[in-house]
């Protein structure tokens, strides 16, 4: 399936994975991708934090399409709620195998919750600032 990048939004994070990121069969490993995904998902939610997060859940993850050695991979997060101590993020990811191209296909959508975190690693409460 063929797509666009969003083009009402920037990424998160963008990467190119290496030949070290694969398997034999040259398709990105899962864990390599679910870590960038929690990368991505945490830099929203620290902006909203006002400081450090972790992650408490991952609600739904899902792997749509292979990624190959070489894909410029694009991770778009957005936050779609904020808790008391929680913030949860909503993660899309898309390969272009052609970077010259804006071909691309939505390989990954992810949902992550993380708590916002006091210098004590205990919970915090998120406070709006302005």
């Amino acid at each position: 399936m063929t797509n666009t990048l969003p083009h009402d939004r920037e990424p998160t994070l963008r990467l190119v994975p290496m030949p070290a990121d694969a398997n034999m069969s040259g398709d990105i490993f899962g864990g390599w991708v679910m870590s960038q995904v929690d990368i991505a998902g945490s830099i929203p939610a620290t902006r909203i934090a006002h400081g450090r997060v972790a992650t408490v859940a991952v609600n739904s993850f899902a792997f749509k399409q292979p990624i190959m050695i070489g894909d410029l991979v694009s991770f778009y997060a957005e936050v779609v709620r904020v808790g008391r101590t929680s913030i949860t993020v909503s993660v899309e990811v898309y390969a272009q195998r052609e970077r010259l191209e804006e071909d691309c296909m939505k390989v990954t959508e992810a949902t992550l919750t993380y708590v916002a975190v006091d210098a004590n690693r205990r919970p915090r409460v998120v406070t709006e600032q302005q």
